[in-house]
C-alpha cells in the first residue's frame, strides 16, 4: 500500500473537533453554493443610500434643533437615493460577487457614488437660482456628509464579507502550506491566482527567492526568505511540503539544482505553464503541474536550424521505417513541421500503427501521410515501396534493441538489425535516394552485448554503401544514448512498477546511462542528416550520464513516496550482455565538432574489407545453421572490438539477487 505523504508531511493540520468539522463543513458547502443575487445586492446597496442620506441630516442639524426637518431629509434622501441607483445600474457597482471582491469592484462602487455626488451638488446648485420649492436644493454639507459616509459603508461591508469568507475558508478548510520559488512578477501572479480561488487546497506560507533586495521583505503580508534556509528543519517548523516554481527565465541547470533539492527534502514541485499555454490570456489553477523527470535533466533546448532542414526536406518524399516505434513516430511528429511532399510509414507492429495514424488524423495542416504495414527484412515487399513510392530521403529507425532479449535471440537480432541495414542501403543506391539516415546507438561502442554488435555491423554495412557510392545517395549515421519513456525503457518500467507498490528492481548500484528526450533526440537526428558529405558517424552531445539508482530515487520521490521506506528498490545483478558505463565517443580526441554544438562526428575507422557487403550476405544466407554461440563467434569476427561479456551463458532461467534495500546502498536499470 502506498502512502501519500505531500497532503500531510510531517505533521498535518491539527483536525478540528469531529462535530465542529462537521458543521463547518456544511456552512462552507452553503457558502459556496449560493451567493446573494444581484438584484438583492442592488436593493440593499439602494436602502443603505437612503439610510446614510437621512443619517447625514442628522450629522449635519443637530435632531434636537428645531431647525431640524426630518420630513424634508426623508423627501430629499429618496431624490437622493434615485440618483445613486441610477449611477449603480450604470456602473454595475452591485454586480461583483461579494465574497471575491476586487479592485476593478471597489473602483466601480467609486465611480458611481462619485458621480452622484457631483450630480447632486450640481442639481442642488442649479435649484437654489430656478426654482422657489427648496425641496430639492440639498444642503452642499450634507451631499458631502452623504459621499463619505456612503463610499466608506459600501466599501467595507464588500471587504468585510470577503474577509469572513477568507477566514472560514482558511480557517477551517483543509489547506496544504506552500512555498513559491520566485518573488518577483510571475510570483505575485501565482499568488493572486491561489488566493482568487478559494476552492484551491494551498495557503501561501512564503516566497522563496535570490535576490537579496528581496529577501526579509514581504509581499501582501507574506514573508520572503532565502532559498539556502530551506531544509528539513524549515519543512517541519513551518510544516509545508509543497513548492511552486514561478520563474520562466531561469537556466535550466539551475531550475535543476532548485529542483532536485526541493524534491530530495520530500517536497512535491509544482510547475507553472508557459505565458503562451495560459487559459484565455490569463492562468488558471488547473494548469499547475507536478514536475517532470525531465525536469531534472537540466538540458538547455535544441536550436535548429531551420532554414536547412526546411530546404533539405520541403517538397519531398520521405520514407520511415520503424514508423509506428519509439523513435520512428516522433521522427514523423517533427517532420509534420515541414512542408515534405510525402511522408511514408512503414512497419510491422498493426496495433502501434494504428495508434500513430489515428494521432494524426487529430492534427490540421499535415502533409500527406501513408502508412504502410510491411517487414523491413522482406526484399520483395520494400522494393514495391521503392519503386512505387520514389522516395528521396530515407530515415531508417526499425531494428530490435532491447539487450536482454536479444542476448537469447542472436539470430533474430543479425537478420533484423543488419539484414534490413543491408536490404535499405542497397535499395537506396539502386533508385537514387538522395539522403539515407541510419539511427544507430550508443551501445555500438566496444559492444558487449549482441544488440550492441549487430548495430556496430549494421554502422559499418552503411559505412561500406558510403564508400562503394559515387555522390548519388549521401549515408548518414546517428548515434545517441537512451531516450527517456521510449518503449521498453527503464522509464516505463520503474513507472509501473512504483505504481504496483514496488519494489522497484535496478541491476548495479553503479550503473550509468546516457539520457535525452526524444523530441530532442529526433531533432538532433533531423539535422545531422543534412550535415557532412556521407559515411559520417554523428554522435550527440547526451549530457552528463546519470546514474541509475539517482534516477530510481528521484522517480519515486516524484511520485511522493519515500525510497526504501515507501517502496523499496533491490539489486538484481547485471544482466547478461550489459554494461556499467555506456560509452559515445564524444570526448575530444575522439570526435571532431560540427557547426552544432551538440552533434560532433566520431572519429570511426572505415571497412577495410573489399567485399564487406557479399560477405554480410553470406552470413546472412547460413544464418540459421549456426548456433546461438556460433552467431555470437561470427559477431565478434566482424567487429573486432566485440567481447561478449555472456559466452558461457546456456539459456536457464537467471537467478536473480534480492536484498533488502537502505538508504546507503539502492541501484540503477539500463535502456
Amino acid at each position: 500500500m502506498m502512502i501519500r505523504r505531500f497532503d500531510n508531511g510531517y505533521g498535518l493540520l491539527e483536525k478540528d473537533p469531529k462535530w465542529m468539522d462537521q458543521i463547518m463543513k456544511r456552512f462552507r458547502s452553503i457558502l459556496h453554493r449560493h451567493s446573494v443575487p444581484r438584484w438583492g445586492m442592488f436593493t440593499l446597496d439602494t436602502i443603505a443610500v437612503y439610510c446614510t442620506f437621512v443619517l447625514a441630516h442628522v450629522l449635519r442639524f443637530n435632531p434636537f434643533y428645531s431647525s431640524f426637518d426630518l420630513y424634508l431629509a426623508m423627501k430629499q434622501g429618496i431624490f437622493a437615493m434615485v440618483v445613486y441607483s441610477m449611477y449603480g445600474l450604470l456602473f454595475k457597482s452591485y454586480s461583483g460577487l461579494i465574497r471575491h471582491t476586487t479592485i476593478k469592484d471597489i473602483f466601480n462602487v467609486l465611480i458611481s457614488t462619485t458621480a452622484a455626488l457631483l450630480t447632486l451638488c450640481i442639481v442642488s446648485l442649479i435649484t437654489r437660482f430656478t426654482i422657489e420649492n427648496r425641496d430639492y436644493t440639498l444642503p452642499l454639507s450634507v451631499i458631502a456628509i452623504h459621499y463619505v459616509c456612503i463610499t466608506v459603508l459600501l466599501f467595507f461591508v464588500r471587504m468585510g464579507i470577503k474577509m469572513f469568507y477568507e477566514l472560514i475558508s482558511n480557517t477551517f478548510g483543509k489547506k496544504q502550506n506552500v512555498l513559491i520559488f520566485g518573488a518577483g512578477s510571475m510570483g505575485v501572479i501565482v499568488m493572486d491566482v491561489i488566493e482568487s480561488d478559494k476552492k484551491n487546497r494551498y495557503r501561501i506560507t512564503g516566497f522563496l527567492d535570490n535576490n537579496k533586495r528581496l529577501q526579509g521583505k514581504e509581499i501582501n503580508g507574506i514573508p520572503v526568505y532565502h532559498p539556502k534556509l530551506v531544509d528539513r528543519d524549515f519543512l517541519v517548523k513551518h510544516n509545508v511540503w509543497t513548492l511552486i516554481f514561478a520563474i520562466k527565465k531561469i537556466p535550466p541547470d539551475e531550475k535543476k539544482d532548485i529542483i532536485r533539492h526541493a524534491v530530495e527534502l520530500g517536497m512535491e514541485v509544482l510547475d507553472i505553464p508557459d505565458v503562451d499555454r495560459w487559459l484565455g490570456g490569463q492562468m488558471n489553477l488547473v494548469q499547475f503541474r507536478k514536475v517532470k523527470l525531465l525536469d531534472l535533466l537540466g538540458r538547455e533546448p535544441i536550436q535548429l536550424n531551420r532554414k536547412l532542414l526546411k530546404e533539405g526536406l520541403d517538397d519531398k518524399v520521405i520514407l520511415v521505417t520503424g514508423a509506428a516505434g519509439s523513435i520512428g513516430s516522433e521522427i514523423v511528429r517533427q517532420l509534420s513541421r515541414f512542408s515534405p511532399k510525402k511522408v511514408i510509414m512503414v512497419d510491422q507492429a498493426e496495433t502501434p500503427m494504428f495508434h500513430l495514424q489515428n494521432e494524426l488524423r487529430e492534427m490540421v495542416g499535415l502533409p500527406p501521410m501513408k502508412g504502410i504495414m510491411a517487414d523491413v527484412t522482406c526484399l520483395e515487399k520494400m522494393e514495391r515501396i521503392f519503386t512505387e513510392e520514389n522516395p528521396e530521403i530515407v530515415y531508417h529507425a526499425a531494428a530490435y534493441k532491447h539487450v536482454p532479449l536479444l542476448e537469447d535471440n542472436p539470430h533474430e537480432a543479425f537478420r533484423v538489425n543488419v539484414g534490413a541495414v543491408r536490404i535499405l542501403s542497397s535499395l537506396a543506391m539502386k533508385y537514387g535516394v538522395k539522403k539515407f539516415v541510419m539511427v544507430s546507438s550508443d551501445k555500438a561502442v566496444n559492444p558487449t552485448n549482441v544488440m550492441g554488435a549487430t548495430k556496430r555491423v549494421c554502422e559499418m554495412v552503411v559505412q561500406d554503401s558510403a564508400r562503394r557510392q559515387k555522390g548519388e545517395t549521401q549515408f548518414v549515421i546517428t548515434r545517441f544514448g537512451n531516450v527517456l519513456g521510449s518503449s521498453g525503457s527503464v522509464i516505463p518500467m520503474f513507472t509501473r512498477q512504483i505504481e504496483m507498490g514496488g519494489p522497484v528492481t535496478v541491476t548495479h548500484p553503479e550503473i550509468t546511462r546516457y539520457f535525452m528526450t526524444i523530441p530532442e533526440a529526433c531533432e538532433l537526428v533531423l539535422e545531422a542528416g543534412f550535415m557532412g558529405k556521407g559515411g559520417e558517424i554523428f554522435v550527440f552531445d547526451m549530457g552528463e550520464p546519470i546514474k541509475i539508482v539517482d534516477l530510481a530515487r528521484q522517480m519515486i520521490r516524484l511520485s511522493g513516496l519515500e525510497p526504501g521506506k515507501d517502496i523499496l528498490i533491490e539489486i538484481t545483478g547485471l544482466r547478461p550482455g550489459e554494461k556499467l558505463y555506456e560509452e559515445l565517443l564524444a570526448d575530444e580526441e575522439n570526435t571532431i565538432p560540427t557547426h552544432h554544438p551538440k552533434i560532433k562526428i566520431a572519429r570511426v575507422g572505415g571497412v577495410a574489407h573489399d567485399n564487406f557487403r557479399g560477405m554480410i550476405e553470406e552470413k546472412l544466407s547460413r544464418l540459421y545453421t549456426l548456433s546461438r554461440q556460433g552467431v555470437v563467434d561470427m559477431l565478434e569476427q566482424i567487429v573486432p572490438e566485440y567481447r561478449s561479456s555472456n559466452k558461457e551463458y546456456n539459456g536457464e532461467s537467471r537467478k536473480y539477487i534480492k536484498r533488502e534495500q537502505d538508504e546507503t546502498q539502492p541501484s540503477g536499470n539500463p535502456d
